[in-house]
């Protein structure tokens, strides 16, 4: 793993206070965000399930967007997603509810495909962002 590049990240953080943000309703025992010095590190995100794919990634957005304004931040100071897709034939889906939503320059990101996800989820979204 390249451990050296969240190195700046880690020095960045160093000696600032953690803050931890708890959700009532988190399904497991997590911190909904965690915001150590400028950056803020959001947990993943679902979106509603029942509905078509599209509602769901725009509720899983939404649930994003919700925490970072919380946190008097929005998606246009995420500089890293990591999205973990049920199934990547959904890929070009996801990426265009994606490019609508988060401004351009887009945040660096990863896409991985998985097993499986919490709560019969098909995309699960996390982020960090820094604080202006």
């Amino acid at each position: 793993m390249r451990i050296w590049i969240l190195l700046p990240l880690l020095a960045a953080c160093a000696g600032s206070p953690t803050r931890h943000v708890v959700d009532a309703g988190a399904i497991g025992p997590y911190s909904s965000a965690v915001v150590a010095g400028d950056f803020v590190f959001v947990a993943g995100k679902i979106g509603e399930r029942g509905g078509s794919f599209e509602h769901e990634v725009e509720t899983c957005i939404d649930a994003v967007e919700r925490t970072l304004a919380d946190l008097d931040i929005n998606l246009g100071d995420v500089v890293e997603a990591r999205v973990y897709l049920l199934d990547m034939e959904l890929y070009g889906d996801f990426n265009a509810i994606y490019a609508k939503r988060f401004p351009d320059p887009y945040p660096a990101r990863t896409c991985v495909g998985v097993a499986s996800l919490p709560g019969g989820a098909r995309v699960e979204l996390q982020v960090a962002a820094r604080r202006r």
